[in-house]
């Protein structure tokens, strides 16, 4: 069995609803310095080469592909939102929990550009302010680096087998077989058993003459 008890669905679903809510914070706080503070289309270099700001209006995904379909971005991101928000109603695992949040809130920060930035509804264009380019060449934001990370993080947690309820794989394999195993002892007791009672001689054997 896992370490620790499960958690009642009710506080995996507040921690699902604090993180979402704090990364979205940060990320909308960090766009709206962004816009306020920074040049467009414009590097300022914090570590040099290492790390760099660089403020852009991005309409489509990574690498700008997809910039004249936003919407379909926007129904994309729309869509996991509501999965994640299903999900945790049944979640019962503090990982799940952690992870999910994180996943939500970086979904929401992006949404919220689509929903509410220019050009319009539906079509906003999301703010993207970090660049790496020793790394790769795409510029990203808050909301990015936790839609990547917690993408990693589900991808480890269903490797390693950790359910929704708190439990891991092995433990239903363990207990399957524990169950396996105690229904055929219980077989093989009661097969012994009548055995032998066929083989005890009957009340009504004839006795044998003298």
């Amino acid at each position: 069995m896992s370490g620790r008890r499960p958690l009642r669905r009710s506080a995996a679903g507040a921690i699902v609803a604090i993180l979402a809510a704090v990364v979205l914070a940060a990320d909308q706080f960090v766009k709206h310095l962004t816009i306020e503070n920074l040049p467009k289309e414009e590097a300022v270099p914090v570590l040099g080469d290492f790390l760099q700001l660089f403020y852009i209006r991005n309409s489509g995904a990574a690498f700008s592909l997809g910039s004249e379909v936003t919407w379909i971005f926007t129904i994309a991101l729309t869509v996991v939102a509501g999965v994640i928000v299903w999900k945790a109603f049944g979640l019962r695992s503090r990982l799940w929990a952690v992870v999910l949040g994180a996943l939500l809130g970086g979904v929401l920060g992006n949404l919220t550009d689509r929903l509410f930035r220019e050009p319009g509804f539906g079509v906003g264009h999301v703010v993207d302010m970090i660049s790496m380019p020793w790394m790769l060449p795409a510029i990203f934001n808050v909301a990015d680096i936790f839609i990547v990370t917690g993408m990693i993080s589900v991808a480890l947690l269903v490797v390693f087998g950790l359910r929704f309820d708190g439990t891991r794989e092995r433990d239903h394999v363990v207990v399957e077989t524990d169950e396996e195993a105690e229904a055929v002892a219980i077989a093989e007791r009661r097969a012994e058993g009548q055995d032998r009672v066929d083989g005890e001689p009957g009340d009504d054997a004839p006795s044998e003459s003298r």
